[in-house]
């Protein structure tokens, strides 16, 4: 497999009809024989991250008997799950899988997963910090609430197998309600599916996370843990009809029930997320899941590209630790949800090249970045369009970060050179990029 280095240096000019735009190479060699068929397309050479090592092909080498459409939560649980001979598989969902669903289609809610006298009323009347005080929760309601989440685990909560494709048959494919896991596997492709709502009915109170406590939630959307070689794709992310703007506040804090859209921990590596739409979560993805992991070291190489990341609170993405390539992306930024959208975190590799940044609601371009205990990002070709302006203007991301944020400042050491990218589109090329990104566009 080719390795397509990038330039080590690459300048941007003042005006955006002169980004700078990586050198192209030859098209990528096509391992796909199926060109028409997206069951069985790969990821080609050159795209990414994931095409490194042994490369990103799912189950396209399936058999035909091992081709499944599945139309049921039980039938996708089946279809999905690991194999001990790892034969490879393709999974094609037909129509909207609800998670919240059992074994005889019946309709599964909150109270049906609620166990040992778990009641939310109770919770909330039991540790109200007026009542309770500033401590963890303990005791029978606390378990009760624990136990609950469990059983509502094993109902919603999918493995993925190695060598598996997972593809919506038409735009109209998706998983509600459905916790995907892609966890200690490889080669993995997730296309064409809308991924909607994994939401937690036992949010815990943590009244130490942040200044005034927090409600904390189970389940992403997706969640890649330990695993080598996934490609995400054409997709789209949300929170369906439970959507976060709409969630109650409960001791001054907002009742979160989801997690993550798209969260990749745990020494995963080498991932290509690309073409996907996610839309208006808080929390949205994260790379690496905590400080005190070093085992991430030498792991979590992701390359993020033609994403729209639409409205999101924070976190598109936040990294620790992994060499990250962010690049041809297009972020609208408005909302009160808001508060940055790349995080800097310990000894990330961050590298953001050509993204668009729409910023809204008076936004500005210093609260693009954040420092997250990181200590260099490298960032240019990128671009910013205020509101009502047009015109796309050159920004240095770093540069305005640490002009709003004195005390994190962040340097712009580059200690890693990009692979495994055929081309970096102009800037101005991806203005349109949010018309073209998401399920039911392939």
């Amino acid at each position: 497999m080719r390795r397509l280095a990038l330039p080590v240096t690459l300048t941007m000019a003042v005006a955006l009809t002169a980004t700078a735009v990586t050198t192209a190479h030859a098209a990528p060699a096509d391992r796909d024989h199926h060109p028409r068929d997206i069951t069985r397309q790969v990821l080609a050479d050159g795209d990414g991250w994931g095409s490194a090592g042994d490369g990103t092909t799912g189950g396209s080498a399936a058999a035909e008997e091992d081709v499944v459409h599945v139309a049921t939560m039980e039938e996708l649980r089946d279809a999905v799950g690991p194999r001990e001979d790892g034969r490879p598989r393709i999974v094609v969902v037909e129509g909207l899988i609800d998670g919240n669903t059992a074994a005889d289609g019946s309709p599964l809610g909150c109270e049906d997963y609620a166990v040992d006298g778990y009641t939310r009323e109770d919770y909330l009347a039991a540790y109200d910090p007026q009542v309770w005080g500033w401590e963890d929760p303990e005791g029978p309601l606390e378990e009760a609430r624990d136990a609950s989440q469990d059983v509502q685990a094993e109902q919603i909560r999918v493995s993925v197998g190695s060598n598996t494709t997972v593809v919506g048959a038409d735009g109209d494919s998706g998983l509600t309600g459905v916790a995907l896991r892609v966890n200690n596997v490889e080669n993995v492709i997730l296309r064409n599916l809308t991924f909607s709502d994994a939401y937690d009915c036992f949010p815990g109170w943590d009244p130490k996370d942040g200044n005034t406590g927090n409600w904390n939630s189970e389940y992403d959307n997706i969640e890649i843990s330990g695993s080598t070689n996934v490609w995400v794709d054409h997709n789209t992310f949300d929170d369906g009809d439970n959507p976060g703007s709409e969630l109650p506040e409960y001791f001054d804090s907002k009742y979160e029930m989801h997690d993550a859209l798209l969260d990749i921990v745990r020494e995963s590596d080498l991932v290509t997320v690309s073409y996907n739409h996610f839309v208006e979560r808080d929390k949205a993805m994260i790379v690496g899941n905590s400080d005190g992991r070093v085992t991430d070291r030498g792991h979590l190489r992701i390359t993020y590209h033609h994403n729209h990341f639409d409205g999101l609170g924070q976190r598109a993405p936040r990294v620790r630790y992994g060499q990250v390539h962010v690049y041809n992306n297009h972020y609208t930024i408005a909302g009160d949800l808001y508060q940055y959208a790349l995080g800097a975190g310990r000894e990330s590799h961050l590298y953001a090249e050509n993204n668009v940044f729409d910023l809204r609601d008076g936004i500005g371009a210093g609260e693009i970045v954040y420092n997250w205990g990181g200590t260099d990002m490298v960032a240019h070709g990128n671009a910013v369009m205020y509101e009502g302006r047009g015109r796309m203007h050159g920004v240095d991301l770093v540069a305005e970060h640490n002009a709003h944020y004195p005390d994190r400042q962040l340097g712009t050491e580059q200690t890693w050179t990009p692979e495994y990218v055929d081309r970096v589109q102009p800037v101005g090329a991806i203005r349109s990029l949010p018309r073209r990104v998401g399920a039911g566009l392939l």
